[in-house]
């Protein structure tokens, strides 16, 4: 959760995807068919100033950065007033920063910007405010408030207490219980902050230890290769935390091939296989903790509106927040048909 999300205000998923700002569906089908979402309010939908907006994001090389990509198109798509300039995603800070200025150059009316890294895009952040561009900052901080007029992201922290009080509230009735878990890049600060999360929630329930952890690489080749490391080094355990859903199909494979059924498991992101897994209820996975790329979509809605001089449909004040964290919910049997149009793949 990034240090700044502590002064935004948080809204719970029904806020979030049925409420002020509408997520969108990652469906591919032709808009002319109704999508699940398309009945929940929207911001100000009727036919405004005209506006362009400029989005910038990280190389589409994992299934959630591909959904952010899907979600801000589709949601510039429903829109008749808004021109959507997109640049090809990259990794690479400084084609990144070169993409933004390019933007800035353009002209554009607003800018949301996913950056590859939030401290070195800061910057260009900053170039494009002082440009008189505002920024909508998404997901991945800059590292000054300058660089940005609003800031929407997920909740990094609350993903992993969401994630440890689900998996306590389990197993709170079994004496000596034992959980794992399978981790991101530890190099990212969003990796710690989902792990500090999922700690502090086992803190509430003291008959769980947990006895292993492995980071991986947020690809189903690494989730499989150190998921089954996990295994052959615990032989035992009653729970496992995994970061990471497009990692996840490699763990599971991994507990495929090695026969164990003696556990269960939570994700993380939202991915439409996990909640399909989720639903048919023939694997270990028995939940996954969103970060929903809809933020994407939402990002859209708020460019807009800061373009028309507009606040938020839904709230009181004329201006939308500076900071709008959202709300990680836990998907289990009992509610994955609400959330299923979100899944990404």
């Amino acid at each position: 959760m990034p240090a700044t999300s502590r002064r935004g205000l948080l809204f719970g998923t029904a806020a979030v995807s049925a409420g002020a700002l509408l997520t969108a569906c990652t469906s591919n089908e032709p808009k002319t068919e109704k999508q699940a979402t398309d009945n929940a309010p929207v911001a100000d939908d009727k036919p405004g100033k005209p506006v362009t907006i400029g989005f910038a994001g990280p190389q589409a090389d994992h299934g959630w950065l591909n959904a952010i990509n899907q979600n801000a198109k589709s949601r510039a798509e429903r829109y008749s007033d808004v021109t959507l300039e997109i640049t090809e995603g990259s990794n690479d800070t400084a084609a990144q920063i070169g993409q933004v200025q390019t933007l800035i150059n353009k002209k554009v009316d607003v800018l949301v910007i996913l950056p590859a890294d939030g401290k070195a895009l800061t910057q260009v952040g900053l170039q494009a405010m002082r440009a008189g561009i505002p920024v909508v900052n998404l997901d991945r901080i800059f590292a000054s408030p300058q660089a940005y007029r609003c800031w929407i992201g997920g909740d990094n922290y609350g993903m992993g207490l969401n994630a440890g009080n689900y998996i306590g509230e389990q197993l709170r009735d079994k004496p000596n219980a034992k959980v794992i878990e399978l981790a991101g890049l530890d190099n990212l600060e969003l990796t710690k902050q989902r792990t500090q999360g999922f700690d502090d929630a086992l803190k509430n329930y003291p008959n769980i230890k947990k006895v292993a952890r492995q980071a991986a690489d947020f690809t189903v080749e690494s989730g499989q290769a150190k998921m089954a490391q996990l295994l052959q080094a615990q032989s035992q355990f009653d729970a496992l935390w995994n970061h990471d859903d497009d990692q996840g199909v490699g763990a599971l494979r991994a507990i495929a091939q090695a026969g164990r059924k003696d556990f269960l498991m939570v994700g993380g992101a939202g991915a439409k296989s996990a909640m399909d897994a989720i639903k048919a209820d023939d694997s270990v996975l028995k939940a996954t903790v969103l970060y929903p790329p809809t933020m994407a979509a939402s990002a859209i809605d708020l460019a807009r509106a800061l373009g028309q001089g507009k606040g938020v449909s839904g709230m009181a004040e004329l201006e939308i927040p500076a900071s709008l964290t959202l709300y990680s919910a836990v998907v289990t049997k009992d509610n994955v048909d609400q959330y299923l149009p979100t899944g990404f793949n």
